[in-house]
């Protein structure tokens, strides 16, 4: 038998058992932003372990403990795979051994021994998901317990199908395509085959992270590549090599594929968010995310098609949102850093606000002075690429210069330099105003003819209203007792850093 003779032979038996378990996710159909094809998703974040891995994991448990006898079994994963085998470890009574990267987030560790409970022990080995799994291979190797793959797996692949034979029994007419994205391979393959079993038409994009890309790497190759490193922001899909199963089967089952990037990815979880209140981890929309770029050079031929995309976990630690939120507009090519280039003095920054970015939405300031003529700005705006387009243009006619530095590192680490051996008479404050447009240049304006900015840290954070740590400083006392004055006219309110800090800042 082939292999994917093989893989059909097993979907029906792991039918049988798999829903003891866990019951099938809803497909829903979901609107973005005029699209001009039926999108729909399948919710795996809504699974017993808010992710797909329930799935194979328990599949492979059951059939390998009939098959062995075993009392005790072995896994490794980064979360997922992890939480899927102390499920199925507690509901067939036998133990688990589980193998997790230090690095593991902690809410995934919680998780694990949630559903696992007594039956499992947590073992924290290595800084990669690679290491951690040689480490539960090692063990097995000396106990000679039998180790679950969560992808390489032909248990484990069937399991995973069943998300395609539940779409295939839901779907009232076929999927033209599927948006799929791939880590070790598993469910991508596993899906793929059984969809096209199915819907012989459709088309298959596989979706990896550019820095993960170790199946499109593989295919092209025509054998199974393994990565020197791969990128951990999609923890879900970083496996730096597909196993030799999926690859036979992705080999054959998966048309083409989409490499995104973290931003991309984070562009499609806020547009999960905005359509459906739906928080994905990372890997969880970046079928969305390869879609969203497929689209944008594909849009004739998506038009008026069925498109799928699996929603295939939302175990995300809390603290990554804050990083998402960042990255989501730029992913979405709704934001820009600019770095520009201005006189240090008085009213400068003003005046370029007033001239060049008058209507535009500026979200981000980041300043320090570093240079007593010479003031390097960097301001993002949120827009669209003809509000770019049109910026650039008039700074350029004005002849100031500017460099986008959207990709840079002092974007991605918010890095601001700054000399307080350059400061005069400085003052820093916590300033508060109302986050609408043209409440900070109220301040500038007012404030402008007696101070200069010599640091400005700002952001925008969804609230209504707005932060700023900013420095001001003065040519002489008097202009210095005039600013207080002039600030305490304006919506703005303040409250000075205190003395410790000030003195960090100004020594540095």
């Amino acid at each position: 038998m082939t292999i994917l003779e093989q893989l059909f032979a097993e979907v029906p038996k792991a039918k049988e058992n798999i829903y003891k378990i866990g019951k099938r996710t809803p497909l829903e159909r979901i609107s973005l932003n005029g699209e001009n094809f039926e999108l729909y998703i399948k919710r795996e974040d809504l699974g017993p372990i808010n992710a797909y891995k329930w799935r194979g994991a328990y599949n492979a448990v059951l059939n390998h403990h009939k098959e062995t006898g075993c009392d005790t079994i072995v896994a490794a994963s980064a979360g997922n795979h992890a939480q899927g085998v102390a499920l199925a470890a507690r509901k067939l009574g036998i133990k688990a051994k589980i193998f997790m990267p230090l690095a593991a987030p902690l809410m995934k560790q919680k998780a694990v021994m949630k559903h696992g409970g007594n039956f499992v022990e947590l073992i924290l080995e290595g800084d990669t998901y690679n290491e951690a799994g040689d480490a539960a291979k090692k063990y097995v190797a000396e106990t000679g317990y039998t180790y679950i793959h969560p992808f390489d797996d032909l248990y484990t692949m069937a399991g995973q199908a069943l998300i395609a034979d539940e779409i295939v029994e839901e779907s009232d007419t076929p999927f033209d395509y599927a948006f799929l994205q791939i880590g070790g391979g598993g469910m991508a393959g596993a899906v793929s085959a059984w969809l096209k079993k199915h819907y012989p038409d459709i088309k298959i994009i596989g979706v990896e992270g550019e820095k993960q890309a170790s199946m499109k790497a593989s295919v092209e190759s025509g054998k199974p590549i393994t990565l020197d490193s791969v990128d951990t922001f999609c923890d879900g899909t970083a496996v730096t090599r597909p196993g030799d199963l999926t690859f036979e089967v992705c080999s054959q089952s998966i048309d083409d594929f989409v490499t995104v990037s973290n931003d991309e990815v984070s562009a499609a979880i806020q547009q999960l968010w905005n359509s459906k209140r739906l928080i994905p981890e990372p890997s969880g929309a970046m079928g969305l995310a390869g879609l969203n770029k497929y689209a944008e050079t594909h849009e004739t031929e998506l038009k008026g098609k069925k498109v799928l995309c699996i929603i295939c976990g939302a175990n995300m630690d809390f603290n990554k949102l804050s990083i998402i939120a960042r990255k989501s507009a730029v992913g979405a090519h709704k934001r820009r850093y600019y770095r520009l280039e201005l006189p240090e003095c008085e009213g400068s920054l003003l005046k370029t606000l007033e001239t060049h970015f008058k209507d535009l939405n500026v979200s981000e300031f980041m300043y320090g002075k570093i240079h007593e003529s010479q003031a390097w700005q960097t301001i993002a705006i949120d827009g669209k690429k003809e509000e770019f387009d049109a910026l650039e243009t008039s700074l350029k006619q004005a002849n100031i210069d500017f460099e986008d530095i959207t990709s840079s590192e002092d974007i991605r680490y918010k890095v601001i330099n700054y000399n307080p051996a350059l400061f005069n008479l400085p003052v820093f404050l916590n300033i508060k105003f109302p986050e609408r447009k043209g409440a900070l240049r109220d301040l500038l304006r007012a404030i402008s003819p007696v101070a200069n900015i010599c640091y400005f840290n700002y952001a925008y954070s969804g609230e209504v209203i707005g932060r700023a740590l900013m420095g001001f400083e003065f040519s002489s006392p008097e202009n210095k007792e005039k600013f207080f004055k002039l600030i305490d006219g304006t919506v703005v309110t303040y409250q000075p850093v205190n003395e410790q800090t000030e003195k960090r800042i100004v020594k540095y």
